[in-house]
């Protein structure tokens, strides 16, 4: 079971779940730079609305992440079940789609106004849809049921995730063994109009099973644009793995994540939406 929910741990956090406010570069671009020497939790402000992406992020893009890297900063006193496991997809490119979408704020309680008085589109992730796609391009298999059922976004809160998984023992959603992932906090920075870094921290719920697993993930990563050339769009991102507070190792560790795996992100405009 915490092999299952820290894959798909890492498959669902880059997708983004406030409004992101306007920053210069500072402590989250640093904090990447310091890898893999992370000795705690980010402090960042509490998630409110939905993630905003610069204006370049919107369209429909053919994405490449490839693992490059991945330590366990505690080994050999603290790892964790699925670190191991997550060695078969180092250097393996894994090629999904992904959408960003504009879309009107809702500040007015969804009231019907004009939309002179709603202001700019704001760009935000088709997290459903990428969310589906990047977990499909991990976990499906050729010639086998696909383990995963669906991915639905809480229509009250774009910080709230739900991934059904199949039970490998039943062939209905009945069966369905659910991972719900809310994202907490978030910090934004803007170094330049073609960069921008996202750090968010996510609790995560495995649901389904006859004990429950909680743990804490954060991803934090730098996104940069590229206007006339392919890649169009390049990120380095890092996803770190907290013990839940029922892990017998918790207090050992404390603030320090178990794991961290480092990926390189590719973004190149599907045809005919550029």
């Amino acid at each position: 079971m915490r092999r299952i929910g820290l894959v798909v741990a890492l498959l669902l956090l880059w997708v983004g779940l406030g409004a992101a406010g306007t920053a210069q570069a500072g402590p989250l671009g640093d904090r990447l730079a310091q890898f893999p020497d992370w000795q705690s939790k980010p402090l960042l402000p509490s998630a409110r609305g939905d993630l905003v992406y610069p204006d370049w992020f919107e369209g429909t893009w053919n994405v490449t992440t490839t693992l490059v890297d991945l330590v366990a900063p505690l080994a050999p006193e603290i790892t964790t079940p699925g670190f191991e496991g997550n060695r078969q997809y180092l250097n393996q490119p894994v090629p999904f789609q992904a959408r960003f979408v504009a879309t009107l704020p809702n500040r007015f309680g969804g009231l019907p106004l004009p939309p002179s008085l709603l202001g700019k589109p704001q760009v935000v992730a088709d997290r459903a849809f990428n969310g589906l796609n990047l977990a499909k391009a991990y976990l499906d298999k050729p010639h086998q049921k696909s383990p995963v059922l669906a991915v639905k976004v809480d229509p009250k809160n774009p910080n709230r995730q739900i991934t059904l998984l199949r039970d490998e023992s039943e062939d209905s959603v009945l069966g369905a063994k659910e991972l719900v992932s809310t994202v907490v906090a978030r910090g934004v920075e803007t170094p330049s109009p073609s960069e921008f870094i996202t750090t968010e921290v996510f609790q995560q719920e495995f649901l389904g099973s006859p004990q429950i697993y909680f743990n804490t993930v954060e991803t934090s990563t730098a996104y940069q644009l590229h206007p006339d050339e392919l890649p169009r769009i390049t990120a380095d991102q890092v996803t770190a793995i907290y013990l839940s507070p029922q892990d017998p190792d918790y207090f050992a560790a404390g603030d320090r994540p178990v794991a961290l795996y480092r990926y390189r992100l590719e973004f190149i405009p599907e045809p005919g939406t550029d």
